[in-house]
């Protein structure tokens, strides 16, 4: 018979979402879409933001066709980014427990920002937080093809890392973004915000409150995770 020790697969490295993850900046990307709609006469709440933007892809797509906007969703995205990048240079608060996960858990894992933003925005807003120095690589939409749910985005960090995919773990407040890391082969953990808390996380290997519930001791639990 093997041991249980036999049965454990490693976790080496540790893969962490950005927007709404790490950072608070999901209202910061709602207020930029507001911006830009209301170009149009448009509006949309804070609610069907999240329903429409935040749980699924192809938010941009289905605001064109509910307003009927005489741009298309490329045009709509290129737009909101350029309100976004001035929202987001003064400054990203901080998910709550944040530098201290980050810090407490570098000495034993190889750390990764994952995310699909573009390299200037996670600059923009890691830069002024100190983020960066905590971890070993940030990937951006620059770095793969298809964005989250797809794998390519953690298939990225995997590799920049020097792990394989069954041998890191990913950090995701949202049901695509846990999608995208169990396509890639990664356990996720599970940290949902004020804004995806009542969205399915199921495959997920655990669910946590918050980033302060992120200990060594749950890392290591992952281990015993297929």
């Amino acid at each position: 018979m093997r041991s249980d020790d036999a049965n454990r697969r490693m976790v080496l490295g540790l893969c962490f979402d950005l927007d709404g993850t790490l950072v608070d900046s999901e209202p910061l990307q709602w207020q930029a879409y507001r911006r830009v709609l209301a170009a149009f006469g448009a509006d949309i709440d804070l609610d069907e933001y999240r329903r429409r933007f935040i749980a699924v892809e192809g938010g941009a797509e289905w605001a064109c066709r509910h307003w009927a906007l005489p741009i298309d969703a490329a045009a709509l995205r290129v737009r909101k980014a350029a309100v976004y990048r001035e929202l987001i240079a003064a400054g990203v608060p901080a998910m709550p427990g944040a530098r201290d996960c980050l810090q407490r858990l570098r000495a034993g894992w190889r750390l990764a920002v994952v995310t699909n933003s573009t390299r200037d925005e996670a600059s923009t807003i890691l830069a002024p937080l100190g983020f960066a120095q905590d971890v070993d690589a940030v990937i951006t939409r620059e770095d793969y093809v298809r964005a989250k749910p797809a794998p390519d985005a953690y298939l990225a960090a995997a590799a920049a890392l020097r792990c394989s995919p069954a041998s890191c773990a990913a950090v995701e407040d949202t049901p695509r973004g846990l999608q995208a890391a169990r396509a890639a082969g990664l356990r996720v953990v599970a940290v949902p915000s004020r804004l995806t808390a009542d969205q399915d996380f199921t495959g997920a290997a655990c669910r946590l409150d918050g980033l302060a519930a992120l200990t060594p001791d749950v890392v290591r639990a992952l281990e015993a995770v297929s």
